[in-house]
């Protein structure tokens, strides 16, 4: 199999375009051909997450039509990954989750590689996000790349395995709480001393990052900048 098909999301589209663009190089190297479907739309999951199951069903079908003539589809995003290998099956009857990969699954399981030739002088802390860990299975498939590049120092994040609180949706309904568990997060993640914190989903980084820097903004305390791991397996400098 050397045509996959690349599933940005919607988060990466509007917001992290560095992190497609990093997947495409990845694979390229890799020898394969990356096809971008320019019909794909989001996947359904704030839907779902929602309780707008109509909608949710529709963007399923849009997905299934738009992505139907792949082998292999690959994103960037634990989350979305999640969405159409758990939920399709539920709102369609589709199996086409089958057929999508998070990007460290599509390396280690479908490409059959670790080290993907990367570079990245800098000291890294990863945190497992909950779709990744919970819903997909990940393990320590990231962290298997991660420890692959060249330069890295990789530090431990204490009590990795918490939520950072983010969980789309939950962000919103149940501020005082996803506060709280951010200010958990970040504080393990400024206590690693690390450059950078990496992780599967930039939703996630997105509300990490927000809370760095409103560490940083009082002086509480300077933490790691958010990348997602995919630039980092991108870099060969």
């Amino acid at each position: 199999m050397k045509r996959v098909a690349l599933f940005i999301t919607c988060v990466n589209d509007a917001l992290f375009p560095e992190t497609p663009k990093a997947v495409v190089a990845i694979l390229e190297r890799l020898g394969y051909e990356v096809d971008f479907p320019a019909a794909q739309t989001c996947c359904g999951q704030m839907h779902a997450n929602s309780g707008y199951k109509r909608d949710a069903a529709r963007l399923a079908r849009s997905f299934e039509q738009v992505f139907g003539g792949y082998d292999a589809i690959v994103t960037p995003s634990g989350s979305c990954a999640a969405m159409a290998r758990d939920q399709y099956p539920h709102l369609t009857g589709s199996a086409i989750g089958q057929r999508v990969h998070e990007l460290s699954e599509f390396l280690i399981d479908v490409a059959g590689v670790e080290d993907v030739g990367a570079h990245f002088p800098h000291t890294v802390t990863y945190h497992p996000t909950c779709h990744g860990t919970r819903a997909l299975g990940l393990g320590d498939k990231p962290l298997r790349l991660l420890r692959a590049v060249g330069g890295i120092e990789l530090v431990d994040l204490p009590a990795a395995d918490q939520c950072c609180g983010f969980g789309g949706t939950f962000a919103l309904k149940n501020a005082e709480v996803s506060s709280a568990m951010l200010a958990d997060k970040c504080a393990n993640a400024a206590a690693t001393g690390a450059e950078y914190l990496a992780a599967a989903d930039n939703s996630c980084l997105t509300h990490i990052g927000g809370g760095v820097n409103r560490l940083e903004r009082t002086g509480a305390a300077r933490g790691p900048r958010p990348i997602h791991y995919a630039e980092i397996l991108a870099s060969t400098a």
